[in-house]
């Protein structure tokens, strides 16, 4: 007889394979832009903080949408230097300092 928890397991188990070890992987190459993009967005998050802002006030300034303003506070986006010299502009906000 199967104990309670093995049931439950194998009664909510999902039917597609897991994209753990792949997602991991994808990470771990990219890394280095990853940590950039992460300061990114908790940069934009601290403004939004002090201003009182919401996504959409934020995307009004930089004038797009706010699923843009998702995917970049998400921190996966790889920015373009077109880009972030935009928000920093758009924002008033220093994102590098090279």
């Amino acid at each position: 007889m199967k104990s309670k928890v093995i049931q439950f397991l194998e009664e909510h188990q999902s039917g597609e394979r897991s994209t753990f070890v792949g997602d991991a992987k994808w990470r771990q190459e990219n890394a280095s832009w990853l940590k950039q993009s992460q300061r990114v967005a908790c940069t934009i998050m601290e403004y939004m903080q002090n201003q009182h802002f919401s996504r959409n006030d934020v995307a009004e300034k930089l004038r797009v949408s706010p699923q843009y303003v998702s995917r970049i506070l998400s921190g996966k986006m790889n920015f373009t230097l077109k880009t972030i010299s935009l928000i920093e502009e758009r924002l008033g906000l220093e994102l590098f300092c090279i």
